[in-house]
């Protein structure tokens, strides 16, 4: 089944003070969000394809819940610095909702969604990203929220990935088929976001602030 790219995050400190690089580079923020139950919030960029958010643990007690534990979300967020992946990368169906999942994984019912919707979270450790599958999502959403950027980025339209950890997982085989993302072993976790195929052949660089790079 065809999936694309809904949006990633990026584990971050408490209140994603990170975020002002990226409204200093010519980003425009969009409204933040809560996760109630799961004890995260984020900061959010919207284009017209898909986001990316800043995300951190705000309540510790929800996040090391029954309910939430098994999304490692805990292990991921402390362990950012570490050996633990930063980023999360969610999808969704590429043409139209479907029933059908694209990876191997567990349902995930957090209790700010909907009693009928849910996610498909992907079998990985916290070396790899989190891998997300959102059925009930689809591209026009993200066209909705979309406000133009002062810097003139629209649309992502490649992700690169570079961890010193080996992927594995039948999720990241998965995305990586479907180009989603393209995948290189390093030294360090590092995600690089390539906007409007990269037309303009400029970079940025937020490390140390961020492991992220943009070209534009």
């Amino acid at each position: 089944m065809p999936i694309e790219l809904d949006h990633v995050f990026i584990c971050t400190a408490p209140d994603a003070p990170e975020a002002e690089k990226l409204v200093q580079f010519g980003l425009r923020e969009g409204p933040p969000n809560q996760h109630p139950g799961q004890g995260t919030a984020c900061r959010r960029f919207a284009f017209v394809n898909a986001m990316i958010e800043l995300l951190w643990v705000r309540n510790e007690v929800e996040t090391q819940s029954q309910r939430t534990a098994h999304t490692l979300l805990w292990e991921r967020w402390v362990g950012r610095y570490d050996k633990a992946c930063p980023f999360g990368v969610c999808v969704r169906p590429a043409d139209s909702q479907s029933a059908e999942l694209p990876f191997s994984s567990w349902e995930y019912r957090p209790i700010y969604l909907p009693d009928a919707l849910s996610m498909a979270i992907g079998r990985a450790g916290v070396e790899e990203p989190m891998w997300v599958y959102m059925s009930f999502l689809q591209r026009i959403q993200r066209q909705h929220q979309f406000i133009e950027h002062p810097v003139g980025a629209r649309e992502i339209t490649d992700l690169a990935l570079t961890s010193p950890a080996s992927l594995r997982s039948d999720a990241a085989q998965k995305i990586i088929e479907n180009g989603v993302l393209t995948f290189r072993m390093g030294e360090t976790h590092l995600l690089e976001i390539e906007f409007d195929g990269n037309q303009r052949k400029e970079q940025m660089d937020f490390r140390p602030h961020l492991p992220l790079i943009f070209h534009l």
